[in-house]
């Protein structure tokens, strides 16, 4: 026997897969939105810091999904620790000897997906001194000039390099001390110190404060790399290997916002308005600031590579990085 057909019941089952759809709809309307993967970035105060602020204020970092937490640091030493300890996921800039010798104690804990060139065209590190002081060149900081230092054992280690290399002694002719960059200005307007190591933004303030004046910028480049138009790569962004082998995914999209930051901070002259609330520089000097000339990993030339190696054998020299270590190790290209 057939079954019996009753004209009603598609129409039911229709409302039934319709109430269906409308109920799965609704439910995952009702879901919370994926939250956006969080990363702690450490900002040392140098302008090198710019393309994190650019990413930042543009939204790049925010359309590459991600939430960014900026972790304040006041020296290199302090950065690699936060790496090593997971307090921080990367940092905007950190000193290449520095990261350097972690590497070479301990491999794969951190690599830097771009760097910083310095010269004397590219200024960033560079000896002040007071606004009202006779020195002219390196060579007058004598008969006990007091000398304060940007801190960490690469900076001074640097400082007190350049000196050596034009001729001064150290407890003879000078003195030097580590301080932290946010006091720079306030040490040279004291009396306590004569002059000092410094980095941008600190130096261009002074400079227009008229507190301090320039001797010498590039230093590294002019007198341990012995060629003044070579680009010293002394700091660069960096990530923990923990976080890049943890979170692949992560860590491409922030290299990628990244490189956004680094071209703009580059090409475009109104990313130094990003030093104003970044760097606390004052809105009439952000435009005079001068910057590295920065490179991501994936873009340096056999001259990058060849500069920067350079560097890392003098940080090894120096007894800044404790063993040899191949540059081209110490980057990670995305």
């Amino acid at each position: 026997m057939s079954r019996p057909e009753f004209p009603f019941a598609a129409p039911l089952r229709a409302s039934a897969l319709l109430a269906g759809a409308m109920a799965f709809v609704l439910a995952a309307l009702a879901l919370p939105a994926q939250a956006a993967d969080r990363i702690k970035v450490g900002v040392f105060p140098s302008s090198a810091a710019l393309p994190f602020y650019v990413a930042v204020n543009r939204g790049y970092f925010k359309e590459a999904d991600l939430e960014i937490e900026e972790v304040p640091m006041t020296s290199h030493p302090l950065t690699v620790q936060a790496l090593v300890s997971n307090g921080i996921d990367a940092a905007a800039n950190l000193v290449t000897l520095e990261g350097a010798n972690m590497e070479s104690r301990r491999p794969n804990t951190l690599k830097y997906i771009s760097l910083n060139g310095q010269n004397a065209q590219h200024m960033i590190e560079q000896f002040v001194v007071k606004a009202d002081s006779p020195a002219r060149t390196l060579k007058d900081f004598k008969n006990g000039f007091k000398l304060f230092s940007a801190p960490g054992p690469a900076n001074i280690g640097a400082a007190r390099a350049v000196l050596k290399k034009v001729g001064l002694v150290e407890g003879k002719d000078f003195t030097i001390q580590e301080q932290q960059i946010g006091v720079h200005l306030g040490a040279l307007q004291s009396g306590n110190f004569d002059g000092g190591y410094t980095l941008e933004p600190s130096a261009t303030i002074m400079v227009a404060q008229k507190i301090g004046k320039r001797i010498e910028a590039g230093v590294i480049s002019t007198h341990l790399l012995g060629n003044k138009s070579a680009s010293a790569f002394a700091a660069g962004a960096v990530m923990s290997g923990k976080f890049m082998i943890d979170k692949p995914d992560v860590a491409r999209r922030f290299a990628a916002a990244w490189a956004r930051g680094v071209k703009d901070a580059q090409a475009d002259s109104s990313a130094r308005g990003y030093l104003v609330q970044g760097m606390k520089v004052p809105p009439e000097l952000a435009a005079t600031v001068p910057l590295p000339r920065i490179v991501m990993a994936k873009d340096m030339t056999p001259a990058d590579v060849g500069d920067f190696q350079k560097f890392l054998d003098i940080g090894t020299e120096l007894g800044v990085v404790k063993d040899k270590i191949d540059g081209k190790a110490l980057v990670r290209a995305f």
